[in-house]
């Protein structure tokens, strides 16, 4: 048996149409409070003017280095909080587990 290990969890492989529907979900959710998020708002309506108009493979490399710095800049933003904030490690990782 040949083991693929060409996956990279990094890489995107969400459709345009998923990535519309979630900026349409954020500003849908900012909506309930408008005036709050105007800023916020206008800022996610122009993220997802630019996904209308970029290409497929524009958008995989772009969004595939977003989904991989997010994950490294969650890191290194837990490290530095519990480096600050006398953090219980296992009730972090219980609200994470909790999430899904």
């Amino acid at each position: 048996m040949v083991k693929n290990t060409s996956f990279d969890p990094d890489g995107l492989v969400l459709t345009k149409k998923e990535l519309l529907e979630f900026c349409d979900r954020v500003i849908e959710k900012w909506n309930k409070t408008p005036g709050k998020n105007t800023n916020n708002i206008l800022a996610m309506t122009a993220v997802k003017a630019s996904i209308v108009w970029t290409d497929d493979e524009s958008l995989k490399a772009i969004w595939s280095e977003i989904i991989s710095w997010v994950f490294e800049l969650l890191y290194e933003n837990a490290l530095s909080k519990g480096k600050h904030d006398d953090v219980d490690w296992s009730s972090v990782m219980k609200k994470l587990k909790n999430k899904k």
